[in-house]
């Protein structure tokens, strides 16, 4: 409860202070309040204790410095913070950008797709009526020319009739919307590749632009513009580099330029500086994209030709496939197209953030207070320091680590955007880069570099010291959070996580929305416990019983084996049939005694008379 009350009263404050702005004529966005108010919260010199609960003096308090701080436009830490705040509400890499456009494009197609798919056409005017929405949708979603352009409509549609014809208008009816879906989808990228290769070969294209040709004077016109900006603002960051060195060093307690401003106009320039480093680090990977699918489409329009050549007709396994791929490199040339045009409003944008610095510091005062000093260049700081390495035996506790014996040495993610880390702590925010060369200290998995061998050994006696005195100093210069990469340390002040693959980035901010969610009621299959019981009485009886077979003695024991009978096995040899050969008994073929006895049945005679016959035959006649 109390929590939500606390964000209930941030909110009015944010709400209030919103309000007295633009009653003073300044329009300001809720996120650079709120980041105001956090900042202002922040600073030990205003005096706030963000363990205690505000009172209401404190609340009065707080409103009308971050009012004071938010219309004061004389500060360059102001004209920072802006700029922060602009980035991260607008720049977002280029696949969620990329992913971001595709999903409108989805959703203003929404309406045409659910025409097609929903429709139950049956009469043929119907049937040609949503014959001709597919051509709209075709031409709309591949951005080739305009459903109102009777030309391009006209190529469209007979480029469509080519691989679906009216007839097959039953069949494409018949199928599931997600089945129509797909096909739509597929039918796009065929009736684009088509035309592509009839603009290729001067027989059609018409309402096509030369997007490859726009692409390759666009890109290097960006990076020229971007680059400028670029060296504009590190030109700018070394000369008021220099001029705080000066001031450090001589001690020039009477200089006209307030040092104060002048450190957050080099806050201004720098974080400019790293900004536009970040988006040429894009606008560079856009240029070698782009390079790249050039060749695979020249390349995929040779294979083309030479599939088709004069030929009338052409199986369609072999050249579909490189339809669509035609069809998805001309779609990538598109998305290079928003994101390049992406890239060059925000660099553009962010020049408006740059004003009050060049107003308080003009080249001609800056002209005047330079004269004798020597102003270098980042590169050139670097380059005096080169072969220059700390001692790794002077220290016991600490580890550092060189280029020749680290791998991936380039992409170790070095604290506070590179710079070093104790001549900002000591020498009141000048920002100096670090020379990796020298040696990274490792410490409590950060790892840090320096300027200098004798910057690199004072850190190294006591690096957790220094560390607090960078944090104190973001305490009073909140753009330092961001400038120097601090989100871990001021979480409370980083509504916006920043994380880099390579080289850090900053991600869009986290969007807040009402969500809900659906569970099943049980998401586990049921277990029925058969053994429990609700009845305490029952319970009772069970216990009772448990407790008397505790007291009764058994005297023997009874088992499903034993009960009555006793299973026995035994193993035996079964009986084998056996034969054996013996010798044959033979005979010779000799006559065989016959007789014959007549009358032994009688006769008319009443006397039987026996007759006698020997009908044995001789040895020879055998």
């Amino acid at each position: 409860m109390a929590h939500a009350q606390a964000e209930s009263v941030i909110k009015n404050i944010i709400r209030e202070i919103g309000q007295e702005c633009a009653i003073k004529g300044q329009t300001v966005p809720e996120t650079l309040v709120a980041f105001m108010v956090k900042a202002v919260v922040l600073d030990p010199a205003n005096d706030f204790n963000v363990d205690r609960t505000l009172t209401k003096n404190d609340v009065q308090k707080l409103i009308k410095l971050c009012i004071d701080r938010l219309l004061d436009t004389t500060n360059p830490s102001l004209d920072t913070i802006k700029m922060q705040v602009f980035f991260d509400m607008n720049y977002i890499n280029r696949v969620e950008l990329l992913n971001e456009q595709h999903h409108i494009v989805e959703s203003r197609l929404a309406p045409v797709t659910r025409e097609i798919t929903d429709s139950r056409a049956r009469t043929r005017e119907e049937l040609e009526s949503v014959y001709q929405k597919i051509v709209s949708y075709v031409l709309l979603r591949s951005g080739l020319g305009s459903p109102t352009d009777i030309k391009a409509v006209r190529e469209a549609t007979a480029a469509l009739q080519s691989v679906f014809p009216q007839t097959e208008m039953g069949v494409f009816l018949s199928l599931s919307k997600k089945d129509k879906e797909r096909q739509l989808k597929e039918l796009t990228m065929t009736v684009t590749g088509i035309r592509l290769f009839n603009k290729d070969t001067g027989k059609g294209g018409e309402s096509i632009d030369d997007v490859p040709a726009i692409l390759n004077e666009a890109v290097p016109a960006a990076t020229q513009s971007i680059d400028a900006e670029l060296h504009a603002s590190q030109q700018m960051a070394h000369r008021y580099t220099a001029l705080l060195e000066s001031v450090h060093e001589n001690l020039q307690g009477n200089i006209q330029l307030g040092s104060t401003m002048l450190k957050e106009a080099l806050f201004n320039v720098r974080q400019h500086e790293a900004f536009l480093c970040i988006i040429l680090s894009d606008v560079i990977t856009c240029a070698q994209e782009v390079e790249m699918m050039q060749k695979q489409f020249a390349a995929q329009m040779e294979h083309l030709k030479s599939i088709v050549q004069a030929k009338t007709a052409v199986p369609t396994s072999q050249v579909f496939p490189v339809f669509i791929a035609l069809a998805n490199l001309w779609t990538s040339f598109q998305d290079e197209i928003i994101l390049l045009s992406f890239l060059t409003n925000i660099a553009v944008n962010l020049h408006q953030f740059l004003g009050t610095h060049l107003q308080l510091f003009p080249d001609e005062m800056m002209e005047s207070h330079l004269e004798g000093v020597t102003v270098k260049s980042d590169q050139q700081r670097i380059e005096e320091t080169m072969g220059i390495k700390v001692d790794v035996s002077d220290f016991k506790e600490q580890e550092w680590l060189f280029p020749e014996t680290t791998a991936n040495f380039d992409q170790l993610q070095i604290q506070y955007h590179g710079f070093c880390a104790h001549t900002f702590a000591v020498k009141d925010g000048l920002l100096l880069p670090g020379n990796p060369s020298i040696g990274i200290l490792k410490h409590k998995e950060k790892f840090f570099a320096f300027n200098s061998k004798e910057s690199a050994y004072i850190f190294a006696q006591n690096p957790d010291k220094f560390i607090q005195l960078i944090i104190e100093k973001a305490k009073e210069n909140a753009e330092l959070i961001q400038l120097l990469e601090l989100h871990h340390q001021f979480e409370s002040l980083a509504p916006y996580t920043q994380v880099r693959s390579g080289d850090k980035r900053l991600l869009k901010p986290i969007t807040k929305c009402d969500s809900s969610t659906q569970t099943d009621t049980h998401i586990l299959p049921p277990t029925i416990v058969k053994s429990y019981e609700w009845n305490e009485w029952e319970l009772r009886r069970k216990a009772i019983k448990l407790a008397n077979l505790r007291r009764t003695l058994t005297h023997s024991v009874q088992t499903n084996l034993s009960h009555m009978r006793r299973e026995n096995f035994s193993q035996v040899y079964l009986l084998k049939d056996f034969s054996t050969q013996t010798k044959c008994d033979s005979s010779s073929n000799v006559p065989k005694p016959q007789t014959f006895l007549a009358g032994l049945r009688g006769g008319s005679s009443p006397t039987t008379h026996l007759i006698k016959m020997d009908l044995t035959r001789a040895v020879d006649e055998t």
